[in-house]
């Protein structure tokens, strides 16, 4: 019997961490065939789980990001959830400037949940936690802990290496380029309808 592996991506960990590399033109990534490529072969791949927030600052980055997603929502077997994007408008208290800035909600929320929820209803044998964020450390120590039999890997983004998730399992380890590269979608990417989704101009 392999051990049944489901996947947990932290889409903007993943993003800021290939982003901080360089690796624009790895954007177009297929999710579940960077997965394949991170098993052992005693290990069969059961789901992908990708975590995300709709971009809502930006019209072309937005028109990218919903490219992208289609793409992957064309695979069955990857599911995205989504968190909330928002923008707030804090004014500075010392010269009343309005500043802008952006953030992400919800994902580590999400990923803890579903990680948890997955291994109570033993639906894997072994998670796959593609994160550097130490926000994800309780989930992690819960599984291990608390619910039999179950294990976490943790799987760092370039650049993105959490010496505190390191320490809670054995089994750590860094994507390499090399990965990237052979887990590309395809350039042009054909729906049921026959509408032709495209990798992005600006991912080269």
């Amino acid at each position: 019997m392999k051990e049944r592996i489901i996947v947990y991506i932290d889409g903007f960990n993943l993003y800021f961490g290939m982003k901080d590399s360089g690796w624009r033109k790895y954007y177009w990534l297929d999710i579940y065939k960077l997965s394949e490529e991170l098993l052992r072969l005693d290990q069969e791949l059961v789901k992908v789980k990708y975590f995300t927030s709709s971009i809502s600052n930006n019209s072309e980055k937005e028109k990218r990001q919903r490219t992208y997603l289609d793409a992957l929502s064309q695979n069955k077997n990857i599911e995205i959830i989504y968190g909330q994007y928002k923008t707030g408008h804090p004014r500075c208290t010392k010269c009343g400037n309005i500043n802008t800035y952006v953030t992400e909600k919800q994902t580590d929320v999400n990923i803890s949940t579903e990680m948890i929820k997955d291994a109570y209803q033993n639906n894997f044998d072994a998670a796959l936690l593609i994160s550097g964020d130490s926000d994800l450390i309780s989930p992690v120590k819960l599984i291990q802990e608390e619910i039999k039999h179950k294990r976490v890997i943790i799987v760092f983004p370039p650049k993105r290496v959490s010496v505190d998730l390191r320490k809670l399992t054995p089994t750590s380890f860094t994507i390499r380029a090399h990965k990237f590269r052979v887990s590309q979608l395809p350039k042009v990417l054909k729906k049921a309808d026959g509408f032709e989704l495209k990798r992005p101009k600006q991912w080269k």
